[in-house]
């Protein structure tokens, strides 16, 4: 019944399509013939050729379609994925059909703006199309049609949040019956234990199973294996979702290399469009600072001259964006050589090191002012994960497995662990965990809320000193 299913909706599918591309192609001809975008200069060229053509299109989009696997099972897939995979195909498309009238049809110049009109309107077309279809199925299955049975194989967290992820989808048509589970803990406990791993295959055939989702941790892949084999036998269509559980960080995300299956594990979210948008703002940002700030800055300047005597700005070596080393710019806070006897070690409350301006400008951060330089520069970014020195780094490292991973975006003026309170001599694993989470969550929006609560925060904080 199932299979019949699938090939009714595969036909119909196929049909409505190559009745959207005849149509497409009809009025890309239809438009380009009426005069449309500039009148015709000379008498319109015969339709015969045209209407041949007619003939061809269907074969082509057809065979094409089929090898892009466009009449595939999709409930699991997203819109965007669709129209992707029809943009493509309708290009191959297009090019074969090109083809053929160069190869086949030497007597004849086709007009180059139909094979325009067409690619587009059919890409169009048959993705609106396909929208309405997918939209008129998930109406059925909200309904309690059309559904599919699914098994869960595992009981752990994952697969209790993809069993609360398809009940919060009922559209997609797919009713989760029960679990398979195997001395673990039961993290579904509305769902009922089915069986064990062994029993796969009963499992699968007593309750006319369509889709079997392997949830198991990656150390387990003779478990799935074993699983797999068990089901070897099955119609049931399988989807493994392995549990890396602790690996995951930093956008995880399914990728594909030569045919080659690749899990990355830590691609943040700042990459292309995202880390222009960040560095303009950061330009902008940084720019309209200095220059709102320079009677300030200026102030700042002359009564660390006066009363600190020079130099008036400290340079020190910190570690930004994929390790790279630069020199930090901050206003002199305490006495020059102040570590020529301590070495490199963390301020502390009422720290004696401190100049008398100094410790005014530690406790209302006015120090950390030039970096707004290293920003403009490129060195920096308005906000991000604080930058430490070398020799503090490595000694994080160890403590910390996972601190190197705030080198993957540059370091900020201000972050979301000092707005949140976790700045200076704190515990480095908090502040490792609030840079992550700022790492894996970054938008824009989020940029400007941590700008904002800086302002009215995270300038004076009680661990700034």
């Amino acid at each position: 019944m199932l299979r019949r299913h699938a090939r009714f909706f595969e036909s119909l599918m196929l049909a409505g399509d190559l009745a959207v591309v005849t149509a497409t192609w009809a009025a890309a001809c239809v438009l380009r013939f009426s005069g449309f975008p500039v009148a015709l200069t000379r008498e319109a060229p015969p339709w015969q050729p045209y209407a041949y053509l007619t003939a061809a299109i269907p074969i082509i989009w057809a065979l094409v379609f089929k090898a892009f696997g466009l009449y595939r099972p999709r409930r699991l897939s997203t819109r965007l994925a669709e129209v992707r995979d029809i943009a493509r195909a309708c290009s191959v498309a297009t090019l074969i059909l090109i083809a053929v009238t160069f190869f086949f049809v030497r007597t004849f110049d086709f007009s180059r703006l139909v094979f325009l009109y067409f690619w587009t309107f059919s890409i169009v077309a048959l993705s609106l199309a396909r929208g309405g279809f997918r939209e008129g199925l998930r109406l059925v299955r909200r309904r309690g049609r059309n559904l599919r049975f699914g098994l869960v194989v595992g009981a752990g967290e994952l697969a209790a949040r993809l069993v609360s992820t398809l009940r919060q989808h009922p559209e997609l048509g797919i009713r989760v019956v029960g679990v398979l589970a195997e001395g673990e803990a039961n993290e579904i406990p509305d769902l009922p234990v089915l069986g064990k791993y062994a029993e796969a295959g009963r499992v699968v055939a007593e309750n006319a199973i369509d889709l079997v989702f392997v949830v198991l941790p990656h150390t387990d892949f003779q478990k799935t294996q074993a699983i797999l084999d068990r089901l070897a036998g099955s119609d049931a269509a399988i989807k493994i979702l392995p549990d890396f559980g602790p690996l995951l960080s930093l956008c995880g995300a399914a990728e594909e290399f030569e045919g080659l299956p690749m899990l990355s594990l830590r691609d943040p979210a700042l990459y292309g469009w995202n880390r222009a948008l960040k560095r303009g703002f950061d330009v902008a940002g940084s720019a309209i600072l200095l220059v709102l700030l320079t009677p300030v800055l200026a102030i700042l300047a002359v009564l660390i001259r006066c009363f600190d005597g020079r130099p008036i700005l400290f340079r020190q070596e910190r570690m930004g964006l994929d390790g790279r080393r630069f020199r930090l710019l901050k206003f002199r806070t305490m006495g020059v050589d102040a570590e020529s006897e301590t070495g490199p070690v963390w301020t502390v409350p009422d720290d004696p090191r401190r100049t008398r301006v100094g410790a005014v400008l530690r406790r209302f951060s006015l120090d950390e002012l030039p970096q707004l330089w290293n920003v403009l520069k490129g060195e920096m970014s308005l906000v991000g994960p604080r930058p430490e020195r070398p020799v503090f780094i490595e000694e994080f490292r160890r403590q910390v497995p996972q601190y190197f991973l705030r080198h993957k975006v540059k370091a900020g003026v201000t972050g979301w662990a000092q707005v949140n309170g976790w700045r200076g001599n704190t515990p480095v694993a908090t502040r490792t965990e609030y840079d992550l989470y700022y790492i894996e969550h970054w938008s824009l929006a989020l940029d400007l809320k941590i700008l904002w609560r800086t302002l009215w925060q995270g300038l004076v904080n009680r661990n700034a000193y």
